[in-house]
C-alpha cells in the first residue's frame, strides 16, 4: 500500500525512507494534510495536532487538501476541496506561486539538487487560473496556502492512501517532496514530506 510513497522517496532523495520523524509534528508551524482523513484513519497523530493547535492557535496551521469534507477538514485552517485526481496539479500550482512571490531557497536549490531548471520550467505552464479551473477551487485559497508555505519556518507534509493509491501517486509524492527541497523545507527539524504508513485503525 505504500510503495507509490517507496518510488517517489527513491526517485526523489534515493532512499526510501521518510526524512522525517514524529517529533516534527510538535515543531512545524505549517502542516499540510493531503489525501489523508487523519482524524478517522490516523487518530492518535491527530490529536496531537490538535492538542498543539489548541495551545498555539494561529501559530499553528492547518491545511487540508480533500474532495470531500471530513472530521479533518473539519480542524482545517483552510480547505481545499479539490477535484479527485488533482492533486499533483495543485502542487504544480503551488511552485508556480512560490516562483512568482520569488519564495524558492535557490542557494539550496544548487548545493543540494538536480533539474531545477526543467522543474521551474514545467511549473510557470501551471497559472493559478489554469490549476483553479482544473482544481475546482478559488484562487485566494490557492494564494493562501502558497504565502503560508513561503512565511513558514517549518512544512511538513502529511499523506496517506488519497496520494498513494491514486494513478498518479509516485508524481504526487515526488512533486510534494519537490516543494520541500526547492523551499529548503526538509533536512532539519520540524519540515519535511512524511508518509503516514497504512492505516492503524485496520
Amino acid at each position: 500500500c505504500m510503495s507509490s510513497a517507496v518510488a517517489g522517496y527513491a526517485r526523489s532523495l534515493g532512499s526510501d525512507g521518510p526524512p522525517c520523524c514524529y517529533d516534527d509534528l510538535d515543531l512545524a508551524d505549517l502542516v499540510l494534510l493531503i489525501g489523508t482523513n487523519t482524524a478517522e484513519c490516523h487518530p492518535v497523530l491527530f490529536q496531537r495536532l490538535i492538542k498543539r493547535k489548541r495551545k498555539l492557535g494561529e501559530a499553528l496551521r492547518l491545511v487540508v487538501v480533500d474532495p470531500r469534507a471530513t472530521a479533518t477538514s473539519d480542524a482545517a485552517d483552510l480547505h481545499l476541496a479539490i477535484r479527485p485526481g488533482t492533486d499533483l496539479v495543485l502542487l504544480h500550482g503551488i511552485g508556480h506561486l512560490l516562483l512568482e512571490q520569488q519564495a524558492v531557497d535557490r542557494s539550496f536549490i544548487e548545493a543540494h539538487t538536480q533539474g531545477f531548471a526543467e522543474l521551474e520550467q514545467l511549473w510557470r505552464q501551471w497559472t493559478p487560473q489554469r490549476v483553479c479551473d482544473l482544481c475546482g477551487i478559488d484562487e485566494t485559497d490557492l494564494r493562501q496556502l502558497a504565502q503560508w508555505w513561503a512565511e513558514a519556518a517549518g512544512v511538513l507534509s502529511l499523506w496517506s492512501m488519497g496520494v498513494n493509491q491514486s494513478s498518479e501517486g509516485t508524481a504526487t509524492v515526488a512533486g510534494l517532496i519537490n516543494l520541500h527541497l526547492v523551499t529548503a523545507q526538509i533536512g532539519r527539524e520540524g519540515a519535511g514530506p512524511f508518509s503516514l504508513t497504512g492505516q492503524p485503525n485496520a
